[in-house]
């Protein structure tokens, strides 16, 4: 297999995928993981809120479909517009910029008391905290050689376990006590400390200025979208996002209405399908390191698929039923994820890289955003207390995006492996 200029570079700082990290790369990882955990959170706790929200708020599945669609769409064209501009600066300016961005938009959604105000609130969150994911991408890519992107990607999608074994419990809790604009104001305050701790422990991230481009922003974000390489990645990367779109706003409203789980039981719901992803994730990275990642991500693809129409077609059943089936069913989504990411991130050459994951992640943004709104239009309410109907027909629609997406990610791993 050929090898390709940075990874000559980056083989200086890891030569095998066996060696450890050093302790900065640990600091990286548990600071890029926690700020994973704070966006995550922020954008993972509107489906759980979702129940609540549309009760207090009086909206309708199309109206909730669209507040989460507003996050998406926004921070899917804020990816896009800055793309061509991210491979200018310190990736750490970068992602301090955003990240107050990100705050601020948070603290809106805390105030908010009414509908516009909370779909205005959603905007600005999306156009600063969509990014955080791209740029957080690029330092690991930056930083990290191909062989041990498999386990940094693992513990950085820890986060997104961690969202739901602490962050989703306590929102809930916070929420059930006060109301539904408290466990926003708590992101902030965690925000808040964790963006000190960047600003003062982690270093510039310029290795990829030294390769010299004379490309203008808006010509590097043309060039990197021309690709057709690239182009592969990107709409793997979307179809991704789009089954996952699909089903997670309603997941609260589904669990209550339908499967007649109480407020009281949701926390419980929510953390063991977080543990499942914190004690998976790292297991899942070490395993896409040593094995074939196009065949991981197939196999957890068909678990998905089995996985998603048993849950969407449940009726009443006893809450460790609900508990195992979603369990089952965060196993598949994580396992899907971190061989995908691990592959996408190998595509672009080093100039490229944080233009090509900031359209990568606008696109998957982008796609997430019109599943929802699609979503909230084939998902149906009669009123604040009726059973979803429908929920069945994302299910079906979740097989073929699904094995479209094994049908991608197929040709990005034959892309790679030339």
């Amino acid at each position: 297999m050929r090898t390709t200029p940075d990874e000559k570079r980056t083989a200086t700082i890891s030569p095998t995928s066996t060696s450890k990290f050093s302790s900065y790369q640990v600091l990286v990882i548990v600071i890029l993981a926690l700020t994973q955990f704070t966006v995550v959170l922020d954008f993972m706790v509107m489906s759980p809120l979702g129940d609540i929200l549309m009760k207090s708020m009086s909206l309708s599945t199309t109206q909730f479909g669209l507040a989460v669609s507003a996050y998406a769409i926004s921070a899917g064209i804020s990816g896009l517009l800055t793309a061509g501009f991210a491979d200018r600066f310190d990736r750490k300016k970068l992602l301090l910029f955003f990240y107050v961005g990100f705050i601020i938009g948070t603290l809106f959604c805390s105030l908010s008391g009414s509908y516009p105000m909370l779909i205005a609130a959603r905007i600005v969150t999306g156009i600063f905290g969509g990014v955080m994911g791209s740029i957080s991408m690029a330092i690991v890519a930056d930083l990290f050689p191909l062989e041990q992107r498999g386990r940094v990607m693992g513990f950085m999608q820890m986060g997104f376990g961690a969202s739901q074994v602490l962050g989703i419990p306590i929102s809930l809790y916070l929420a059930n006590m006060w109301n539904w604009q408290m466990p926003f104001l708590m992101i902030v305050g965690m925000a808040i400390i964790i963006w000190v701790i960047i600003a003062l422990k982690i270093q510039p991230v310029t290795k990829h200025l030294e390769v010299k481009t004379e490309r203008n922003a808006f010509k590097h974000l043309w060039h990197t979208i021309a690709k057709h390489n690239y182009r592969i990645g990107f709409l793997s990367t979307a179809l991704l996002s789009l089954g996952g779109f699909m089903m997670m706003p309603w997941g609260s409203a589904f669990a209550i209405n339908n499967l007649h789980v109480t407020t009281e039981q949701l926390p419980v719901l929510f953390m063991f399908s977080g543990v499942c992803s914190l004690l998976i994730m790292p297991v899942i990275g070490k395993v896409s390191d040593k094995i074939d990642k196009l065949k991981l991500f197939a196999m957890a693809s068909v678990w998905m698929i089995v996985v998603v129409v048993i849950y969407t077609n449940l009726t009443p059943v006893p809450l460790w039923v609900v508990i195992l089936t979603n369990v089952a069913l965060m196993i598949g989504i994580m396992s899907r994820m971190v061989p995908a990411m691990a592959l996408v991130s190998a595509l672009p050459e080093m100039q490229d890289r944080g233009a090509f994951m900031s359209v990568n992640a606008s696109l998957q943004q982008i796609a997430g955003g019109i599943a929802a709104a699609i979503g909230g239009m084939i998902v149906v309410q009669k009123d604040k207390f009726s059973p979803l109907e429908h929920y069945n027909t994302l299910g079906y629609l979740i097989i073929i995006i699904s094995l479209a997406g094994i049908f991608m990610l197929f040709r990005v791993s034959k892309l790679i492996k030339k």
